[in-house]
């Protein structure tokens, strides 16, 4: 079992970069009142056929070759069952795939989110073919990187450049503080 949530969301983004992904959407958020934290990955990768995603719902299946068991979406979607959540896939062939997870925040069984900034860095610095969204929401209060918006501004320099790379984690770092204010999620 993975230890926080971030890596099952490092796990299943990384599925979206396989299926060719050229856009990302990460969503993550948090309601303290309603006891909900809500996380979404979204791409317009190859998608899935219904029986595709049975499979990959299944821990005994995957289609890499280094390893016989995909557990990436059945941990993810234990994590928030066990919470007392939901988690839900739909997919339509040649258009994308839509992961969404639902936890209840105060379960005894929930993982904590961690690191959150430093996977979104990870997937962005790592795949620089690839588009990312990411929002963060914690009561209200959000911030979104769009790697589109940085691309637009810097022009040729690549996201993963050493100084780029900084800024975004950087980036990261500061507005997840200041959104979660003094939550732990």
């Amino acid at each position: 079992m993975m230890t926080e949530i971030a890596l099952n969301v490092l796990d299943v983004a990384q599925n979206s970069v396989r299926a060719q992904a050229t856009l990302v959407c990460i969503c993550v958020t948090a309601d303290t009142q309603a006891d909900r934290m809500d996380i979404t990955i979204e791409d317009n990768g190859c998608g899935m056929s219904p029986e595709e995603i049975r499979q990959v719902e299944d821990p005994f299946f995957t289609t890499r070759k280094t390893r016989k068991v995909g557990l990436g979406v059945p941990f993810f979607k234990y994590s928030a069952q066990c919470t007392g959540g939901d988690f839900k896939i739909t997919s339509t062939k040649g258009q994308g795939t839509k992961v969404s997870a639902s936890y209840v925040l105060s379960s005894i069984d929930r993982m904590p989110l961690g690191d959150m900034p430093g996977t979104v860095h990870t997937l962005v610095t790592l795949n620089t073919h690839i588009d990312f969204v990411y929002t963060y929401t914690v009561n209200g209060r959000s911030f979104t990187l769009d790697t589109r918006e940085f691309r637009d501004i810097l022009g040729d320099v690549p996201l993963n450049a050493p100084e780029v790379s900084s800024y975004i984690e950087e980036y990261l770092w500061e507005n997840t503080r200041e959104v979660n204010q003094d939550i732990v999620l």
